[in-house]
């Protein structure tokens, strides 16, 4: 455990659930994990004891909280959680709080499969659909160019983020055609209680954590992570965006939760400690700005700011979201009047201090 872990409250030690089991964190709330097959090799998603009404009746059920990629494995813990884990009970509703493929990509799958809603903020759920439904290549094709501007010329990198053209679709392959949105401000009810919905930015278009007073937890998804600071990158979609503004300023939307919520993220445990977890991810970005700032003495590409952030080595998967990263630090500060940007004559952005 590190410095920083070390002023947190793991409220579970390091217990935690087994794949295709369940561990009850708070009454009603039930801890899952899938694995994934990357670096970040977990999901935490959570199941809710739940009521809905029906034409036959009050129905008792779960709501399901994110899903889990699109593969075969992650269908065979469901399974496995659908035989064992749900005390007899139908899933009635399967909520969302982004459009990655580690939180949506099961949920077409999950909605047929128990004819539940999917519930998904309008921003998350609209994007996911486009992401889905892209042509072929769509991807590398936007991708690769908005790089390249970026400072990005090696070939091998070139060539192998080119060949994953398809990465979302394959992993979410179809989103529900419908859905009921979240809006923030207000609250879904749930199993008899109250949670307030809470929208975040930077990480996604429109990302939904989940509040409940009654419990006093928090269901951060991956705006509040415990070990890491969630990804804020500036992709090809948007290539003129701040997603480190915006991500900062999404963190104080939680000030007014009380310091000891239980926080229930997406990655890593459970944990107690919101605030001072949320002043470390100031602190982070504080730092990691002002080294960005000193290396911008001389103009920068993104390329050229990627060992200031990130001093271990990369993979394919991992470099796209460093080098999105790193161009959205630059635009933090760019867009702070302490950098100006210039297109130089090869095509290519490069960053210098005001």
């Amino acid at each position: 455990m590190n410095a920083l872990e070390s002023q947190l409250d793991y409220a579970f030690g390091d217990a935690m659930p087994e794949t295709g089991r369940t561990m009850e964190v708070a009454p009603g709330v039930r801890w899952l994990r899938m694995g994934l097959p990357f670096a970040l090799n977990h999901i935490n998603l959570w199941l809710l004891e739940d009521e809905v009404e029906t034409p036959q009746g009050l129905q008792r059920g779960w709501t399901v909280v994110d899903c889990g990629i699109a593969t075969d494995p992650t269908k065979q813990a469901w399974e496995a959680i659908f035989a064992d884990e749900l005390n007899g009970l139908p899933i009635l509703r399967v909520l969302v709080t982004h459009c990655h493929p580690d939180h949506v990509g099961l949920a077409d799958w999950l909605c047929r499969r128990w004819q539940a809603p999917l519930l998904m903020s309008a921003g998350d759920y609209a994007f996911a659909r486009v992401m889905s439904a892209a042509l072929p290549g769509a991807e590398g094709t936007a991708a690769t160019p908005h790089f390249q501007r970026h400072g990005l010329a090696d070939p091998e990198t070139i060539a192998t983020l080119q060949g994953r053209n398809n990465y979302y679709s394959e992993l979410v392959p179809v989103v529900p055609y419908t859905y009921v949105r979240l809006q923030d401000g207000h609250t879904v009810r749930i199993g008899g209680r109250d949670w307030e919905i809470i929208t975040g930015f930077g990480h996604s278009p429109e990302h939904v954590s989940l509040y409940c007073g009654e419990l006093n937890a928090l269901i951060s998804g991956d705006m509040v992570l415990p070990r890491i600071s969630t990804n804020v990158s500036v992709f090809a979609i948007e290539p003129e965006s701040n997603p480190v503004q915006q991500f900062l300023d999404s963190l104080k939307k939680y000030a007014h939760l009380p310091a000891d919520a239980l926080v229930l993220p997406s990655h890593g445990k459970p944990f107690r400690g919101l605030h001072t977890r949320i002043d470390q991810l100031d602190e982070h970005h504080r730092l990691r700005l002002a080294e960005v700032l000193e290396a911008c003495a001389t103009p920068q590409t993104g390329v050229d700011i990627l060992p200031v952030l990130f001093k271990r080595a990369l993979d394919t998967h991992q470099l796209s979201f460093a080098l999105g990263e790193a161009v959205a630090h630059l635009h933090k500060l760019w867009y702070d009047g302490a950098l100006k940007r210039q297109l130089g004559e090869d095509g290519v952005y490069r960053f210098v201090a005001v």
